[in-house]
């Protein structure tokens, strides 16, 4: 990486598959052998994924786990993906090490009133075409059947701002190995893991509008209901009518809600 004034300069995607690093290479050696043998893969949507040139891929957030599955399917269908990962994982030794080396974004909660300092390192990936994955939700999902909940607009600026294809990508499973807030997996069984890339969405209608809040909100459950009709496939089921809104919940935004005070 470079800097051009305050902007940041990635190189092009390089390797195989496109965007990988001898990080990837060496964490993918040791890690996709574990998955494959605590998972049963259900991967469906390859021919929806471009081989080439920026992506972004968005999902659901399930467990603290599913990035694992989300990376996992993105590599195994061509795609070295880089994400925008909570600022505290930098500062864990060995996984802070391996999460800069593997090129991920840090990102502090809004809260903290820093986290549109990641959007030049995003949008500076994508210009240089690599792949970059994001949780629209920016946290677990509070909905109690684990449906996702209303999203952060910070997507469908980055999507209107970039015109970079938007991959929605539904998963299920994850929760099964992990559970939401939980510390300790359950790998004395194989676990079904679904993920199903579905079609780019067309955020057309909302170029140019990057500064208008309200069409933010509008593009954002756009891609929300797509990626939820994805899910909704892979469960067999159909979300609830009403979905959980983080902003009029007495929950906390962000943490184990689940924990005992």
């Amino acid at each position: 990486m470079e800097m051009m004034g305050e902007l940041p300069v990635y190189d092009p995607p390089s390797g195989k598959p496109i965007g990988s690093n001898r990080t990837f290479r060496v964490g993918a050696f040791f890690v996709i052998p574990l998955l494959q043998l605590f998972t049963k893969r259900d991967w469906r949507g390859k021919e929806n994924i471009p081989q080439t040139g920026p992506m972004i891929a968005i999902s659901n957030h399930i467990s603290y786990a599913d990035s694992l599955i989300f990376a996992h399917f993105l590599y195994g269908n061509g795609r070295a993906v880089r994400f925008l990962a909570k600022s505290s994982l930098f500062k864990i030794p060995v996984i802070g090490w391996v999460l800069r080396h593997a090129e991920q974004v840090p990102v502090d909660r809004m809260g903290e009133g820093k986290a549109a300092k990641a959007l030049p390192h995003a949008i500076a990936f994508l210009e240089a075409g690599h792949c970059l994955g994001v949780y629209p939700e920016g946290t677990l999902t509070r909905d109690s059947e684990i449906w996702p909940m209303r999203a952060k607009t910070g997507l469908a600026r980055l999507a209107v701002m970039t015109k970079a294809p938007v991959i929605p990508c539904a998963q299920w499973g994850a929760q099964d190995i992990l559970a939401p807030y939980a510390k300790v997996p359950r790998l004395w069984r194989r676990t079904r893991v679904s993920v199903v890339a579905g079609a780019a969405l067309d955020f057309s209608p909302w170029f140019g509008k990057q500064d208008d809040h309200e069409a933010m909100v509008e593009a954002t459950a756009y891609a929300m209901r797509a990626l939820t009709a994805l899910l909704e496939e892979i469960r067999g089921e159909s979300a609830p009518a009403e979905i959980f809104d983080p902003h009029t919940s007495d929950l906390p935004r962000y943490g184990n809600f689940k924990r005992e005070k």
